[in-house]
């Protein structure tokens, strides 16, 4: 097929990928070896180390959580790109500033404010949803995960090779740069037929539920979401010193993080297929709910780890849950969400993905070398 005769979404569909793709990896990046970076602006003690981790960690979520419906309803109004736009380049800037953070309270506060104008991945979601044929859905929104996931993939493993090497400054540089490329490919590849809704409409949480047909079920994928992201992101801001402890302290814990951190990417990829083909089999709820009695039975031997590689089996089987669980969540709001409110659905979607990146950390528990006291559902 010609690139004339490619629809309008296609091609709004593969410049999002790369956005989603970009954030996914950029925001990834870091985040292995955060506790490593705060470790070197002064001599904490573990307890403190863990808590300013944690804070560093789930700040960004908290912030982003608050802020994403107010965006989701400008978006709503404005159109998906304008606040696509708005996302890339807050996140350039914000990112860039981090790797510049002379303190913790410094680095806490920028991640709080990036967590503000977060957003990319969830408006991308919502500009494909609105296009889309109903009878593509699940495919776009299965191609639009890969993008994402994909980023999250190789984000960990090349950041924490460059912080090996270069020092953990560098991704953060690496990530803004990342995000100055999606917002240049946005600004002039992504294009919206968009029709606002009439300034007289409420914007209200109930006004944008007004148009859905089966309400608990999307309220269903709402907390789903929320319990995905807070088992999936329980041990996240200490993964990197848990690996150190396992590693004994020896060789680049830095990379090895990053690869902990990426293998959930990777089943997630080769899994999703397989699992979405199964779902149209059996049914995306027999899926669903198979998925997370899984990720909590997974969970549950971490506790027990003693070494890196079974660290790593117990992470990739994580991943495997997570792919029978977000492309499904996905499919179903793109499904039962009406084109007017379409952003405001995708938003509260992704305040509750941050809500649970905020609830599973607050779970940790700090033992004796930093064992792991993990989420269980």
């Amino acid at each position: 097929m010609s690139n004339a005769s490619t629809p309008q979404w296609q091609k709004n569909m593969r410049a999002l990928w790369f956005g989603n793709f970009a954030t996914g990896a950029g925001a990834s990046m870091s985040l292995p070896f955060l506790p490593l970076f705060i470790s070197q602006m002064g001599n904490f003690p573990k307890w403190e180390l863990t808590l300013y981790a944690g804070a560093a960690f789930a700040v960004t979520f908290l912030t982003q959580a608050i802020v994403s419906p107010l965006w989701g309803n400008l978006a709503d109004r404005t159109g998906r790109k304008p606040m696509l736009l708005r996302a890339s380049i807050g996140m350039t800037i914000s990112a860039t500033l981090t790797g510049f953070s002379p303190n913790v309270w410094v680095l806490i506060l920028i991640r709080g404010i990036q967590g503000t104008f977060s957003g990319y991945i969830n408006n991308a979601y919502a500009l494909v949803a609105s296009e889309v044929p109903t009878q593509q859905s699940g495919v776009a929104m299965g191609k639009m995960t890969t993008g994402t996931v994909g980023g999250q993939l190789i984000g960990p493993i090349i950041g924490g090779y460059l912080a090996g090497v270069f020092g953990y400054r560098i991704p953060f540089f690496i990530f803004g740069f990342m995000m100055f490329c999606a917002s240049m490919i946005t600004l002039f590849f992504v294009k919206e037929d968009f029709k606002p809704v009439a300034k007289k409409v409420k914007s209200g949480i109930k006004d944008a539920f007004k148009g859905i047909a089966h309400k608990r079920v999307v309220w269903a994928m709402f907390a789903s979401s929320l319990l995905i992201q807070a088992a999936t992101n329980s041990i996240n801001p200490i993964i990197s010193l848990f690996v150190k402890q396992l590693m004994h302290n020896q060789g680049n814990v830095a990379l090895i993080s990053g690869i902990i951190a990426a293998l959930p990417g990777i089943a997630t990829l080769f899994a999703a297929p397989k699992l979405g083909s199964l779902g149209d089999r059996v049914g995306p709820q027999r899926v669903l709910l198979w998925g997370l009695v899984f990720s909590g039975v997974v969970f549950f031997p971490m506790f027990f780890v003693s070494s890196v590689g079974w660290l790593g089996v117990l992470r990739f089987l994580i991943g495997i849950a997570d792919a029978a669980l977000l492309p499904v969540v996905q499919t179903v709001l793109t499904l039962e969400s009406p084109t007017d409110s379409v952003s405001r659905i995708f938003s509260y979607y992704q305040s509750a993905q941050a809500f649970g990146c905020v609830v599973g950390p607050c779970w940790l528990r700090e033992l004796p070398e930093y064992s792991i006291t993990v989420t269980y559902f």
